[in-house]
């Protein structure tokens, strides 16, 4: 009885473990895809002349916005996503702070999904592509 409990717990570790490294190499493929979507939205706004902006990011509870040390490219009108100059994707929500309404707030890339918003709980999703295109249509005219 030990044994077959040892062994239904080792085929279940195993069976874990196989679906977390595909979860992960989806991800990853999924990264991949969406850096050369950030990455060709760069070159084009470029080349039409789109200017990147000293980006902001908002406290997790809307209050405050603080500037950041990177530039680049809003990519919704809410301002909460956009492509830096470097081609990374930034998410500009963080946590409240007395020192970055001082010194700017510091802001990390994130990793870039095919659908912005998926798995965040507000229901408000769109692929990607569709907001570089959006945005490139846009021009200067950005909100």
């Amino acid at each position: 009885m030990q044994d077959e409990h040892a062994a239904w717990l080792e085929h279940h570790r195993l069976a874990v473990a196989g679906r977390a490294a595909a979860l992960d190499a989806g991800r990853s493929a999924e990264a991949r895809h969406a850096a050369a979507l950030l990455d060709d939205f760069v070159q084009r706004a470029g080349e039409a002349g789109l200017r990147p902006h000293t980006l902001t990011a908002r406290s997790y509870d809307g209050r405050w916005t603080y500037q950041t040390r990177v530039r680049g490219w809003y990519l919704k009108a809410n301002r909460s996503v956009a492509v830096g100059e470097d081609g990374e994707y930034y998410v500009l929500t963080v946590p409240a702070s007395l020192r970055a309404r001082f010194t700017g707030a510091e802001i990390a890339p994130s990793m870039p999904r095919l659908i912005v918003g998926a798995g965040g709980g507000d229901g408000e999703t769109i692929p990607l592509e569709h907001l570089l295109h959006r945005r490139l249509e846009a021009g200067e005219s950005w909100p």
